[in-house]
């Protein structure tokens, strides 16, 4: 088994751990993480990044959070940490491991990344909320208590605030597919 299968392998024991002991159940694969994976991937193929990297990176992008370490405000430097831990156990080479962790660190904004496979990661993990745009209707609901009245402005400035985070090469050909999110969502 190679070091991707088998750090997905964990990451989807600690969800479904997160999963069965909160109280609602989140399930971060099936609401966040996938998408995260499969738009890494993509863009990965697409900017010609190192592809493993980033696929570890988008495993582990938000571990911090599903291990339930630290507060979601430091969740990219928290997951850091836990993701060397995870990454040291396989053996994994250091050089990678940086790359990893770097993916990491700054997976919260593209504005951040230096490489590609940080880019990558980090618009995957923007891309990931326009994939899945039910689970910000579920934030906005269940989370943040935010009335149906007050959920379209909320939802306007989640998509601009996670658009404008997004890489200049990543935005610009997203842009399309952007304003129709926009039109048939928020009625622009």
């Amino acid at each position: 088994m190679d070091i991707v299968n088998q750090v997905e392998k964990e990451v989807r024991k600690y969800i479904e751990e997160y999963k069965n002991n909160s109280e609602d159940n989140y399930d971060f694969w099936n609401e966040h993480v996938k998408y995260v994976y499969k738009e890494s991937i993509d863009l990965a193929k697409k900017y010609n990044a190192d592809e493993e990297v980033v696929r570890l990176g988008a495993l582990l992008h938000d571990i911090a959070l599903i291990r339930q370490v630290g507060d979601k405000k430091d969740h990219h430097i928290n997951g850091k940490i836990i993701a060397e831990e995870i990454l040291s156990k396989y053996l994994y080479p250091v050089d990678k491991m940086n790359r990893v962790l770097n993916c990491i660190y700054n997976h919260r904004s593209s504005k951040n990344g230096t490489t590609l496979e940080e880019l990558c990661v980090a618009d995957a993990d923007i891309l990931a909320h326009f994939d899945n745009i039910s689970m910000l209707f579920n934030l906005a609901y269940n989370r943040y208590n935010i009335n149906l009245n007050e959920v379209r402005e909320w939802m306007r400035n989640a998509f601009e605030k996670d658009y404008n985070d997004l890489s200049e090469k990543t935005k610009e050909s997203f842009k399309e597919k952007y304003t129709q999110i926009c039109k048939i969502v928020l009625g622009d």
